[in-house]
């Protein structure tokens, strides 16, 4: 009987099947983490009006710089 338990003991401590789905969650945790600082950090930047972010005048700025050269 002591034999069984400590042969089923030895399997749990050797498994790894739940190892891959915790490290993605830390992987997926980090990259969240990471995300909402650069979030944080820009924020003001994007929130301020004295941006000047447009799309459609950007790509037009960056044609123009093109055809000049």
């Amino acid at each position: 009987m002591l034999y069984k338990i400590k042969n089923e003991l030895s399997k749990i401590k050797n498994e790894e099947n739940g190892q891959g789905a915790a490290e993605y969650i830390l992987l997926f945790g980090g990259v969240i983490v990471i995300a909402i600082a650069a979030l944080l950090i820009y924020r003001s930047y994007f929130a301020s009006g004295s941006t000047n972010l447009n799309a459609s005048t950007d790509v037009n700025d960056v044609r123009m710089a093109m055809n000049t050269s």
